[in-house]
């Protein structure tokens, strides 16, 4: 019993993150165009994690995607710029897509 339990904490503290970030991008209406693992209106974030893989950069270069917006990478519907995202949230959005497998 011990050790399903044990097993069950290290598994709800490994994943607690990964949902903070979940629960930061649905408060900042990143749902709204995007999933985890699917195309809506914009790429899924898996997508973005896969593209952006080998790119040392990454996180720094999606944040400022996050607060600045974007157009043309991922096809004709531009990206707007997202005002209510501050640095530190948007670095923290971006280190989660990131993580994303």
């Amino acid at each position: 019993m011990k050790r399903v339990l044990l097993t069950f904490a290290t598994l709800a503290a490994i994943s607690a993150p990964a949902l903070a970030d979940e629960a930061l991008a649905k408060a900042k209406n990143c749902m709204a165009c995007h999933t985890v693992d699917k195309k809506l209106v914009g790429p899924a974030y898996k997508e973005v994690a896969k593209k952006y893989a080998a790119d040392g950069g990454a996180v720094d270069k999606l944040a400022a995607k996050i607060m600045k917006g974007g157009s043309g990478v991922w096809g004709a519907v531009p990206m707007p710029p997202n005002a209510n995202v501050s640095d530190a949230e948007a670095k923290k959005l971006a280190g989660w897509i990131m993580s994303l497998k």
